[in-house]
This record gives C-alpha cells, sequence and structure tokens, in this order.
C-alpha cells in the first residue's frame, strides 16, 4: 500500500502533462507493462525509492465552464480529505486568477502538506513573474515545466519527505475488498454477509483511517473483509461523482488480495466502474465482477446472462478470465456463491508453479508457434519461470527479448491461462536476455 498524492487546480494548467510525465518515469522503470492502463487519473511513481500513488483531478472535472468551479471545489476537498499530501498547480503564464485563489482559500485551511508548483516557467523572465504567487499566501513554491520535466525533481523531494511511511501488515489471512461507485449495494451486501447473524470475530479498526475490517469466519471460511462502504460521506459531495469513486477505491483495492466489484444491474458496466475495474487490475489484485439487483431486472430471457456477461467481457477485453457473477443482495441470492470464488481467486493469485513443470509445459507450445520473426531476426525462446512475487509474473528467457511484440505476450499470457488456473488473476509476462 502507497501513500497518496493528488494534483489539484483550475483546468489547462498542465496538471495531466505533469502526471503523465511521472507515470511514465515509473513505468519506464519497473518494465514496458501490457495493456498500460486505461484510467488516465491513476497511477503509480517512486522517487528516491518511495512509492506512491497519484491522482490527476484534472481528467474528472466535467461539463461546461460555468460549472467547473463548484467541480474543482468538491475535487479539492475530497483530495483534502483522502491524500496524504497535494500539489497545487498553477500556471505562471496567465498569473493568478479569481478560481486559483477560491482553491487556495480551501488549501489554507488544511493541515496536510500542499506544494504550489507553478508551472511552465521555462526561462529566467518567467521564473520572476511567478513571485506573484507568494499572494496566494501558500509560503514558498516550486517552479517547474511540466513539458520537459525542469524543476520537478526539487518539488518530488519535498514531497517524499513528508509522505508517511506505510507498514504494510502482515496478516495470514486473505483480506477482500468491497469496491464499486456509490449505490451499487456495497453496504447491503456486507450486511449481508455478517449482518443478522452476527458472525464477527472481531472488528479492528484498518491500518489506512478510512476502512474498517472485519474478521469473518463461516461456512470454512477465514478472512478480513475490507468495507470502505460505511465510510462517512461528506455531504456535499455529489454521490455520481466519478471522482469520488476512484478516491475512495484507491485505498480500499491497495490494502486487498481480492477484490470484489460490485456493480448495479440496472445501471451496466459503466465508466465508473471500468476504471475501478482496471484499477484493481493495474495494482495486480485478484478481481471477481458481481452483478447485484439481477432480480430488478425485467424482460429476462434464456439468453439474458449470456448477452450481459458478452458485454461485460469486451468492455474487459484483454483481460477477460474474470469470473463475473449475477446476484441479489436482498434476496441473498448467491452471495455465499461470491466469497467462495473470492477464495478461489483469492486461491489462483498464489499458485506457485514448479520450474521444471512451468517449462515442460511451455517450450512445446512456443516450439509449436515461435515468435515471428522481426526485421529478419529469429527469437529463440530457451527456458522461462515464474518468478518470487506476491502474484502471478512470469519470465522467459530468449535471444532477443527486444524484438517480442505485444501481441506474442498476449499468446502466452492466453496459453498459461489455458493450462493453469489463474482466473481472476492478471499475469505479467516478461522476456529476460538469456
Amino acid at each position: 500500500m502507497s501513500a497518496i498524492v493528488a494534483i489539484v487546480g483550475r483546468p489547462n494548467v498542465g496538471k495531466s502533462t505533469f502526471f503523465n510525465r511521472l507515470i511514465q518515469r515509473r513505468e519506464a522503470i519497473v518494465d514496458a507493462v501490457s495493456g498500460v492502463t486505461r484510467d488516465r487519473h491513476y497511477g503509480k511513481s517512486d522517487w528516491n525509492g518511495k512509492e506512491f500513488s497519484l491522482i490527476d483531478t484534472g481528467g474528472y472535472v466535467v461539463g461546461s465552464d460555468d460549472i467547473f468551479e463548484q467541480e474543482i471545489d468538491k475535487q479539492v476537498e475530497l483530495a483534502i480529505e483522502e491524500a496524504d499530501a497535494i500539489i497545487f498547480m498553477v500556471d505562471v503564464e496567465s498569473g493568478i486568477t479569481g478560481m486559483d485563489e477560491d482553491v487556495s482559500k480551501l488549501l489554507r485551511r488544511v493541515n496536510k502538506p500542499v506544494f504550489l508548483a507553478v508551472n511552465k516557467v521555462d526561462n529566467a523572465m518567467r521564473a520572476e513573474d511567478a513571485v506573484e504567487f507568494y499572494n496566494l499566501g501558500l509560503g514558498d513554491f516550486y517552479t517547474l515545466s511540466s513539458i520537459n520535466g525542469s524543476g520537478s525533481g526539487e518539488l518530488l523531494d519535498a514531497i517524499v519527505k513528508v509522505l508517511p511511511d506505510v507498514e504494510e501488515e502482515v496478516s495470514d489471512l486473505p483480506r477482500f475488498a468491497v469496491v464499486g461507485r456509490p449505490n451499487a449495494g456495497k453496504s447491503s451486501f456486507i450486511n449481508a454477509l455478517i449482518g443478522e447473524d452476527r458472525y464477527i470475530v472481531t472488528d479492528i479498526a484498518g491500518t489506512t483511517r478510512d476502512s474498517i475490517d472485519t474478521k469473518y469466519n463461516r461456512f470454512g471460511f477465514e478472512f478480513n473483509l475490507v468495507d470502505t462502504a460505511g465510510i462517512r460521506r461528506k455531504a456535499k459531495v455529489k454521490e455520481d461523482l466519478e471522482f469520488y469513486s476512484v478516491m475512495r477505491s484507491v485505498r480500499a483495492i491497495e490494502h486487498s488480495d481480492v477484490c470484489l466489484l460490485l456493480l448495479d444491474a440496472t445501471r451496466g458496466f459503466d465508466g465508473q466502474v471500468e476504471n475501478i475495474f482496471w484499477l484493481a487490475q493495474r495494482n495486480n489484485k485478484g478481481i471477481v465482477i458481481l452483478v447485484n439487483k439481477w432480480d430488478l431486472v425485467e424482460d429476462k430471457e434464456t439468453n439474458t446472462i449470456k448477452h450481459y456477461t458478452n458485454k461485460i467481457k469486451q468492455a474487459i477485453e484483454p483481460f477477460t478470465d474474470v469470473p463475473i457473477l449475477f446476484i441479489s443482495v436482498l434476496t441473498k441470492q448467491r452471495i455465499f456463491k461470491a466469497i467462495e470464488t473470492a477464495v478461489e481467486v483469492y486461491k489462483n493469485r498464489n499458485v506457485k508453479i514448479p520450474t521444471r513443470k512451468f517449462n515442460d509445459t511451455m517450450l512445446p507450445i512456443i516450439e509449436n508457434y515461435p515468435p515471428p520473426a522481426y526485421k529478419g531476426k529469429f527469437v529463440k525462446i530457451k527456458f522461462c519461470m515464474q518468478l518470487p512475487t506476491p502474484y502471478p509474473q512470469f519470465a522467459f528467457f530468449c535471444n532477443l527479448p527486444q524484438y517480442v511484440r505485444e501481441p506474442y505476450k498476449r499468446y502466452l499470457e492466453n496459453k498459461l491461462r489455458e493450462n493453469f488456473n489463474f482466473s481472476g488473476v492478471p499475469i505479467s509476462v516478461f522476456m529476460r536476455k538469456k
């Protein structure tokens, strides 16, 4: 689990450019990850060995100019509530605007680290112009240029100094997070599981400040349920704000092994639900999709479930090997099947394949269909193994790893899934120099 840094500010000051620069830096360090995140507004970054989650609030502002202001206010308030540190970005070209003043008023009342970043400072004259931002009353500022990256190092040095050291809680029990957009039935689902019969061993305040862990023991299953559904909500935050769903989900997802993604059957697998799905996939968590309120869907025919399933699978391509269950929390239909499935996915995520068995299975498959030649050069894969990581990652050793293209890595992943059970679990495939 990592600390959260939110970038706030009015539109067009360069928040997304800065965000993209930090995310790319992180991805370049780790590896070219297949299926780069679909959600442009959330990502992982690290600086000087300290990892953090980054939220770009800019992508969540919707609507016409006249409602920009109230949307930004809401997002700043949420960022204040949820983030560990806040970057407030302004633009030296346009100087201080009324909207900047509004945001700074909100931020001056905060007892969290706020970093004022003056963007588009790419020459000495603009550095002099930046002095006017002292008038915002937020103290010192950092000058930078999102486009070429100058100045961002000093800002990041300062940020990582104040971020909390997040200690991983060591627990033998699986952690299942119930996530989804507001009003999908998350609270009801948790109450249906633990409610009337009170099969609770203990209630532990979560290590994150906004989630409650419930230790659950029933039908031979024991696990921690990470409940973010009952968290107090600020009255000002509009229920359907996409940013709200994502901010609330980030901590729960990072803090879990398996995510139970609950969606409302009458609303469908919409953009917000999809964002949360890719958030979980991006964090390499196990995923079970639960289509709730199935009892409310009218005109059900023989193939309704099949059609609905296909629609979801189209939205989550290429990672389609995910269990999809149709449930009703109200009638308790299939809610225990949901837990059973989550336990299976948890086991799949922890599978360790012996190296010899892995090679005996995969090398003949590769021999039958080797990587296509690239610019007249032939790739030969001689050896493969599972990496010793908390979730499934596989390395294939070959002479020319740089020539193995994305479609072939996907082919290997599909063959892996055909031969071993990784249902509900994201897989990473890496090519390494022999």
